[in-house]
């Protein structure tokens, strides 16, 4: 691969089933009592059965190439809303004046963008909590297991309240960043540092301006 991302996981663990049986259905972080009986069990000393741990443990996490194939079809999902979002709002009288959200409201016509913008935006965010069950399980599972909960939750509930327009603006300004931290992403894992630093930067800087300062004052 051009970027030279690294394919393999971390360096596996040496199969030993009884170790296997602890890991799997008993701990995978055994207290001192625990290791000092695998070692009278096994006879191994007590760091080489951390270390074993460690690696099994490390064998469940994604390869670089596979955070990053995660990250770029992200990226690639958030640039295409984003840019559909921004040239679909570009017609709209709501873009500059935020009045026209509520004028005739509720009786204000669900037109087919605005249907086919609300579709994709919710099919991803229930495709991301979902996934959250078949992934290897990460740190922030419950974290990000209600973010995309409360995400799914507002596009519903401002779609069946007929709060569109209000709504597209929302989620056009909450992928304008979401671009850039997954951008970021990417250039970590191929190792890009200055590449990554940058594109952090502009990340930092957009996601202020936008989501601290633009979404609640306008």
């Amino acid at each position: 691969m051009g970027l030279k991302i690294q394919a393999n996981g971390p360096q596996k663990a040496q199969p030993n089933a009884i170790l296997e049986k602890v890991f799997t259905a008993i701990t995978k972080h055994p207290d001192e009592k625990r290791l000092e009986g695998l070692s009278k069990q096994l006879d191994w000393d007590v760091r080489t059965i951390q270390r074993w741990f460690r690696q099994r443990r490390n064998q469940e996490k994604p390869s670089t190439l596979a955070r990053f194939c995660e990250s770029m079809w992200r990226f690639t999902f958030y640039l295409y809303i984003f840019t559909y979002g921004v040239r679909f709002l570009k017609k709209t009288p709501w873009l500059w004046n935020t009045k026209e959200c509520w004028y005739n409201y509720p009786y204000q016509p669900l037109t087919v963008d605005i249907h086919y913008y609300y579709i994709l935006e919710l099919s991803f965010y229930l495709s991301l909590l979902f996934s959250r069950f078949t992934d290897i399980r990460r740190k922030d599972f419950l974290i990000m297991f209600l973010h995309h909960v409360a995400a799914i939750s507002l596009i519903v509930f401002s779609y069946v309240n007929n709060m569109a327009r209000v709504g597209t603006l929302v989620m056009c300004l909450h992928d304008a960043a979401d671009v850039l931290i997954e951008a970021a992403k990417m250039a970590n894992y191929a190792k890009c540092q200055i590449l990554c630093n940058l594109l952090f930067a502009m990340f930092s800087i957009l996601f202020i301006t936008s989501r601290l300062g633009v979404y609640p004052i306008w």
